[in-house]
């Protein structure tokens, strides 16, 4: 056999051509991983994800302290480069995940134009879906930030923004019945071409980002907050051949989120649920109704479940039934071989998603100490709840 016929057998074998060795970490079998979006990054958060066999991490920084309005944007109403010390500080980061073996995914909360909501008042700041020169700054910012960060090998993904909402106060709804998407379209087509064609943008973004770099996978987010049946709004997928296609789950909103255990605990799962503008009793067969507009979105464009990667599926611990619903939602999931990813891993602000705390409430002593100034280790240890996890980041498939 010559030398060319074995370059190209090794090359079929690990999945791996010229130009997408990055890809392949995603191409080879479907991968775990969990979300960081906690406010000072710590080298120990990164030797502790590797420990329970984490394989990537979903990396915002946006909570972290800069010493401009917006971490590396300087300021998302006036963007003019890269704040360098953000840059090094987020560089570092990088070298600590790259240290302990992990991959990452690097996800801005805000982009020019698009301040992230808990550094905006929790006031949704919409300039980027209503005016093209937002637009083109947030363009420059990924070609710039892609510029100085496309040599990190521990970088497998660029998340262009998290859950995007072109589609907020246009009078569509954002839920009607798990299954359906028809809405989707017929608001596409009133609003293509202007700001708030999502797709036009990442067309625009990606096209950008591949005059400085060409290796790494650019992971999408539908509009809506990343709801899966609002890729229907696209006329097809991109074209680029290295994209990973997103989508978030943490529905019914009305059990997984901090107002239904506020309230005493309302909703309980599998049970009887709001959602759209009914109730409807959810289990795993409804979780699965929820994702087949998705699938069969996959299927028309022949997008391959490798290049699906589910990266944020959450829910509030406190909330009864946490552990039937984790349970259903990554069997279906693994069940469709889509990669996923948990919010969140070991979080530094609120406990309400360190499931390995399990579903107890963290005790008196532990606040008190908190508000003298002190740092206690929450109480984690192995439970039922961590335990659906856990389990599963042991397994390489």
């Amino acid at each position: 056999m010559n030398m060319f016929l074995i370059m190209l057998f090794c090359l079929e074998l690990t999945g791996r051509s010229g130009t997408d060795t990055k890809i392949s970490f995603w191409d080879s079998r479907p991968r775990k991983g969990a979300n960081c979006m906690n406010e000072v990054p710590e080298e120990q958060w990164f030797k502790d994800a590797a420990s329970i066999h984490l394989e990537y991490v979903r990396l915002a920084c946006d909570k972290w302290d800069t010493e401009g309005r917006d971490f590396l944007l300087g300021d998302a109403s006036d963007y003019n480069g890269l704040v360098k010390k953000d840059l090094e500080k987020l560089k570092e980061a990088l070298s600590w995940a790259d240290k302990y073996g992990l991959k990452v995914i690097v996800v801005p909360l805000s982009l020019p134009g698009c301040r992230w909501m808990q550094n905006n008042d929790d006031k949704h700041d919409m300039r980027l879906w209503e005016d093209f020169a937002y637009q083109q700054k947030a363009v420059q910012f990924w070609t710039d930030l892609a510029s100085e960060l496309r040599d990190y090998s521990c970088i497998v993904a660029y998340d262009l923004l998290n859950e995007p909402v072109p589609e907020l106060r246009t009078g569509i709804e954002e839920h009607t019945v798990p299954g359906e998407a028809g809405r989707f379209p017929e608001w596409y087509s009133k609003y293509k071409g202007t700001p708030r064609d999502l797709y036009l943008f990442y067309q625009k973004m990606i096209k950008a980002i591949r005059t400085v770099d060409t290796e790494t996978p650019v992971v999408v987010e539908s509009g809506f907050y990343d709801q899966p049946s609002a890729y229907w709004e696209w006329p097809e997928k991109l074209e680029d051949s290295l994209i990973l296609y997103s989508f978030h789950i943490g529905e019914p909103y009305e059990f997984t989120s901090a107002n239904n255990f506020r309230s005493g605990g309302k909703y309980v799962y599998p049970g009887k649920i709001p959602f759209g503008s009914g109730e409807i009793w959810w289990d795993k067969d409804v979780i699965e109704l929820y994702l087949r507009p998705f699938s069969e979105w996959l299927k028309k464009n022949e997008i391959p479940v490798n290049r699906v990667v589910a990266t944020e599926f959450s829910c509030v611990r406190y909330n009864k039934g946490i552990e039937k619903y984790f349970e259903d939602v990554l069997t279906v999931l693994e069940g469709k071989g889509f990669h996923w990813s948990f919010y969140c891993f070991r979080p530094d602000g609120w406990d309400g998603y360190d499931y390995e705390l399990g579903t107890d409430r963290l005790g008196q002593d532990y606040w008190q100490a908190v508000e003298r100034g002190e740092k206690p280790v929450p109480p984690r240890k192995d439970n039922p709840l961590w335990e659906v996890i856990r389990r599963r980041l042991e397994v390489k498939e």
